[in-house]
């Protein structure tokens, strides 16, 4: 069993973001502005155990290695970020491929939106568009993760290495793009890639028939009550204040039926992503860890139940803070969350490494 967590490397200044957001911006300017904006409302979260981390600090990525593995965590899943020849946020990564270190498994997804301002509550402005401009762009893409696929460390399911696409339907042509990427894999030697679609957040169910390996559902860890669609109209009329609240579900929902073929599950320590967004923003109430445990008890059993060699279970996020879904441990709840995985995974038979 692989127990993947996302891992955000918004946490060092670039170029960009000092251009867009003022010298020296990361993720923990959101998180330190962030503001209670109602009764029972926990902000700001802060970082216990591993404080602020900075990521172009080798230690730092030991120590978020070292602790993950503790708990049970197999591997990080490293969001990626191609802009037709732009990268972004890429320093982390590539250290880690280019010195070995830590010795932790890692994957990649290719968050493969155009970036906005939802990073400092400005999701209207569109800071870098994603194109797809066509056969030479995706060799340089391919060409630029090749170190890092053939990478001993990298997270394998069935001897090929596992790729995630967040946005699948927003390619030119799917199918093309698997065909294309298999075919580029199969050429450098990789025996191809163990693809997965991102599915949940778009309306796009065709990861089967574009061959796809596999689908991976994102859905938030919270039910709309009809107590919370009401307030929720009243805040679109402006006669309530947001943020959006809803409550944390007492345990993880099966996929629903039309979403076929094999199906990774996904769960959220928590969700609440006011300090990105403010009043914009949605929010899980009475999210806790014993709750997480429950999530991740129902997780773990939906993976179990894919084939021998192909059981993943995906945790999003490792820190995601501004998002409020992260496992790293705050001064709130310190490790809970990691030892609520852990007793899980346990529990389910499966040791840490």
């Amino acid at each position: 069993m692989e127990v993947l967590a996302l891992y955000l490397p918004q946490y060092h200044p670039i170029p960009e973001n000092d251009e867009w957001w003022g010298p020296g911006f990361t993720e923990w300017a959101n998180v330190t502005g962030a503001r209670r904006l109602f009764h029972g409302h926990a902000q700001p979260h802060l970082p216990a155990d591993l404080g602020f981390t900075d990521l172009r600090v080798p230690e730092t990525r030991e120590a978020q290695a070292d602790l993950a593995r503790r708990f049970g965590i197999t591997g990080f899943c490293y969001w990626h970020y191609w802009f037709a020849g732009h990268r972004l946020l890429e320093r982390p990564l590539d250290e880690v491929v280019a010195s070995g270190r830590p010795d932790f498994p890692f994957c990649v997804a290719w968050a493969n939106q155009s970036w906005s301002g939802i990073w400092h509550g400005a999701p209207d402005r569109i800071l870098v568009e994603q194109t797809y401009p066509g056969p030479e762009d995706e060799r340089a893409h391919f060409d630029s993760l090749l170190a890092a696929f053939r990478d001993p460390r990298y997270v394998r399911i069935g001897g090929r290495p596992l790729f995630f696409v967040y946005q699948p339907g927003s390619l030119p042509d799917p199918a093309r793009f698997v065909d294309t990427w298999q075919g580029m894999a199969e050429a450098a030697g990789l025996g191809g890639l163990h693809l997965v679609a991102c599915l949940g957040e778009s309306s796009y169910r065709d990861q089967v028939a574009d061959g796809f390996d596999a689908g991976v559902l994102f859905r938030y860890p919270f039910a709309r009550t009809t107590g919370a669609k009401v307030r929720e109209r009243l805040v679109a009329r402006g006669l309530a204040r947001g943020p959006k609240r809803y409550p944390y579900l007492d345990v993880l929902a099966d996929p629903p039926a039309e979403f076929t073929g094999p199906i990774l599950p996904a769960v959220y320590p928590n969700w609440d992503n006011t300090p990105r967004s403010g009043r914009l923003g949605v929010v899980a109430t009475g999210a806790t860890p014993e709750r997480f445990a429950a999530h991740v008890r129902r997780g773990l059993e939906l993976a179990s139940a894919l084939p021998e060699g192909e059981q993943v279970l995906v945790v999003k996020s490792w820190n995601e803070w501004a998002e409020g879904n992260y496992l790293e441990p705050d001064r709130e709840t310190g490790t809970a969350r990691l030892a609520a995985l852990q007793r899980e995974l346990a529990r389910a038979g499966h040791r840490s490494r």
